[in-house]
């Protein structure tokens, strides 16, 4: 058994992570460049708006989020299988879901400098609700009734265009240079489970599932958003974990009731605390649909959607299966019923739940006298696992038993090897990037074959002998 010995670490330490919500916000984005989480895309250019690319750092954090949902939506479920299928898919089936004619926000542009804006989304910051229900008049007739409380947040003027409807589909003219492009366009897909739907039957035809099943996927998708805002929680390009579960109608209902158990549960599991998360009911849904709820996260700028659960109804393979020609229903192989089943969806953001993940663990401590940085978030999350220091870098056989260490746990884990600087800057290096664990060598492990593994929460240190650093590592990892 591994010897442990009592913290060597006597400091005062108090959390004082009660920052104020838009610093709050200012400092995850400033943390999140400086430490290679996230950086605005194409910056040496001047930028490109509301396009984010994820660092050395961000990719890795964000690979295990993506990780983490597959494992508890498909390897721990009995009855949902994995997909991915394409970018890009044939027009028509944009026209079959609705997108073409319907997938838009409503528009008002300044006229003073041009600055364009959601008019729904303005509303909603003055407390009135213009949802998708509305048509553009009555929007429209709103948005004047309070044109003395509405401003260009831009230049200050509040002389604006009519509102017009704006199409959020990303046109494309994949290998389609000719007239007949105006007629028929190609989009990049504005939301990944069109690519379930168009599939359903390939996949009945091919696997042993049989109704309820479901099928999830983790793709990009596209967005012409008019004003997109809030760092990595609205952008143009995101990527979506969605799951689409196929049910008897009659089981309809029951079966969402136990999603949304289920996907309550994961973002606990994620690390997420319940007073961060609250549901919000849709009041107003689509025609096609039963009942909508969003798990809400309190972001730094208040509580917004992290991910929805739909009941969607047959509406989804009603319309392809009318656009196509095909048959898209579902004969029970026991009763012999046949009917078209019907959708519950479960549509989360990696972008959303990796900010989420990032405003929940983001943590500043004082002790003593100084600010500690630390990122806590879960050990299977981390981007780094365990970091490996040798003491001192100017000590050749330190280094040299330190990088046989480091060897050895970095097939099984990511790891960092760090030998710059003094030991105190290299735990708060790792600290502020989540490194669950510390591994230091150094002359009690050249005597005594141990090392000293130091917790990144607690900061508590334990001599580990190098035998039992994989076992040490597997029940904590």
């Amino acid at each position: 058994m591994a010897k442990k010995t009592k913290s060597k670490s006597t400091k005062s330490v108090k959390s004082v992570n009660s920052i104020e919500t838009n610093e709050k916000m200012s400092k995850i984005i400033s943390f999140a460049k400086r430490r290679g989480f996230v950086f605005p895309s194409s910056e040496i250019y001047g930028g490109f708006s509301s396009i984010y690319d994820y660092g050395p750092y961000g990719v890795e954090l964000l690979n295990n989020i993506k990780k983490f949902w597959w494992k508890h939506m498909i390897q721990l479920r009995d009855n949902i299988i994995g997909l991915d299928s394409a970018i890009f898919m044939h027009p028509k089936i944009w026209e079959a879901s609705g997108h073409v004619a319907g997938f838009s926000d409503p528009l008002a542009e300044c006229k003073k400098c041009h600055f364009r804006f959601r008019v729904d989304t303005l509303l909603e910051e003055l407390g009135f609700s213009a949802d998708e229900k509305m048509s553009l008049g009555q929007i429209e007739k709103l948005f004047r009734k309070n044109i003395d409380k509405i401003k260009c947040s831009k230049c200050g003027s509040n002389e604006f265009t009519e509102i017009k409807k704006f199409n959020l589909l990303v046109q494309s003219n994949l290998g389609n240079f000719s007239s007949d492009f105006e007629k028929e366009p190609v989009y990049l897909r504005g939301e990944t489970c069109q690519g379930i739907y168009v599939n359903y039957k390939n996949v009945l035809d091919s696997t042993r599932v049989k109704i309820p099943f479901g099928i999830a996927q983790i793709g990009k998708a596209f967005r012409n958003e008019i004003t997109a805002r809030q760092f990595i929680f609205r952008t143009r390009e995101f990527e979506q974990m969605e799951m689409q579960y196929f049910v008897n109608p009659k089981s309809e209902m029951e079966e969402y009731e136990k999603l949304k158990e289920y996907r309550w549960q994961y973002y606990l599991d994620l690390g997420i605390k319940a007073k961060n998360l609250k549901w919000y009911k849709h009041k107003n849904l689509v025609f096609y649909a039963k009942e909508a709820y969003d798990i809400e996260y309190n972001f730094p700028f208040g509580f917004k959607e992290l991910e929805g659960i739909h009941a969607r109804g047959d509406y989804d393979l009603k319309q392809h299966s009318k656009f196509s020609g095909k048959d898209l229903s579902y004969t029970d192989a026991t009763t012999s019923e046949k009917y078209i089943p019907h959708v519950i969806e479960s549509s989360a953001g990696v972008g959303r739940t990796f900010l989420a993940l990032m405003t929940e663990a983001y943590t500043e401590e004082k002790i003593d006298n100084d600010i500690r940085v630390v990122l806590k978030l879960l050990p299977e999350l981390a981007p780094i696992k365990i970091a490996v220091f040798p003491l001192l870098k100017n000590k050749p056989e330190l280094v040299k038993k330190a990088s046989e260490i480091f060897n050895e746990l970095r097939k099984l884990y990511m790891c960092e090897f760090d030998d710059n600087g003094n030991i105190g800057k290299r735990y708060r290096r790792q600290d502020e990037i989540g490194t669950p664990y510390c591994v230091t060598v150094d002359f009690d492990t050249l005597e005594k074959n141990e090392v000293t593994v130091r917790d990144r929460d607690t900061m508590k240190q334990e001599k580990i002998k190098i035998e039992n650093l994989i076992d040490y590592f597997k029940l904590r990892i």
